[in-house]
């Protein structure tokens, strides 16, 4: 039987450049999608997918995100005395969710460098790794989807969506052929090559890489095998392409949407479509958009 995943790394050490000035002092996985930071979203995805274990991959700067998954007795005590029963239960909620911990990333070297930093805390056994930006909105969690397709395959497995072919360069993309997985026949491809940002008349699909992977601890040895590439940066990309030659690998086109909350413009689709969503705000704010004259 297969080892179950039971942790999920979270890499937060980038400096949100495209945030400035919000984020010149505050870490980018703290800005809100409505009342919830953009990593809460992504541990909750985790959780809801069976991991409760859960790193935070953090660099300077970043003590807002071990803040807030920590105990906060000041405001917890100043709930409980003002009898704020519904607020209290959402506070604690947030340090109850996980258990959390958090190693440093001292230069920002590359996704592969910020999974490499997780070595020690995961161990020689399978994990998840999710990238908190690629907010994703599923009735299966996207995670689960793929960890699914792990417990099937026994092996490393990375979340795939269609992008238009002129958008592929902003992403990693995916050489694959389409395999039956549980009568689906167009959701799960056996990985033939990984091209890290090609040009749209160089990229082998428009099927994309987007921030969940299931994989298993032989990355390690690729991620350190690897040549850094531009900036000295470590690229997951290539160190999937190296594993590659000693082990197959899976891609799940997942079912759900994904919005780039990384990107202005995908964060404020975010907010409005979360929004939109939310039982207590949806109808008024709904109404308030209907009277803009757009």
């Amino acid at each position: 039987m297969q080892p179950k995943v039971r942790k999920a790394v979270f890499p937060a050490a980038g400096l949100g450049t495209r945030f400035l000035p919000a984020t010149k002092a505050q870490p980018k996985e703290m800005l809100p999608i409505v009342d919830k930071p953009i990593i809460q979203y992504g541990v909750e995805e985790a959780l809801h997918s069976g991991i409760q274990n859960i790193i935070i991959v953090t660099g300077r700067g970043k003590s807002a995100i071990e803040d807030h998954f920590d105990v906060s007795f000041e405001l917890e005590n100043l709930l409980e005395t003002r009898a704020k029963k519904d607020l209290l239960a959402i506070v604690r909620s947030i340090s109850d969710m996980i258990n959390v911990s958090y190693v440093r990333q001292k230069e920002a070297l590359g996704l592969g460098h910020a999974v490499l930093r997780a070595l020690e805390l995961v161990g020689q056994e399978p994990f998840a790794v999710v990238l908190a930006d690629d907010l994703i909105d599923a009735e299966t969690p996207c995670l689960r989807q793929l960890l699914d397709v792990y417990s099937f395959f026994c092996s490393p497995v990375l979340a795939v969506m269609e992008v238009p072919r002129e958008s592929i360069s902003a992403y990693g993309a995916i050489d694959a052929e389409p395999i039956s997985h549980n009568g689906s026949h167009d959701r799960v491809y056996r990985i033939r090559d990984l091209v890290e940002k090609p040009k749209p008349e160089d990229a082998p699909s428009n099927l994309a890489i987007i921030g969940r992977y299931v994989l298993t601890p032989e990355i390690f040895d690729s991620i350190q095998s690897v040549t850094p590439g531009s900036g000295g940066e470590i690229q997951l990309t290539d160190a999937l392409k190296h594993l590659l030659r000693s082990r197959p690998i899976y891609a799940v086109r997942f079912e759900g949407t994904r919005y780039d909350a990384g990107d202005k413009l995908g964060f404020l689709k975010a907010t409005v479509e979360y929004a939109l969503r939310r039982p207590d705000l949806g109808a008024p704010f709904l109404d308030y958009l209907k009277t803009l004259k757009l």
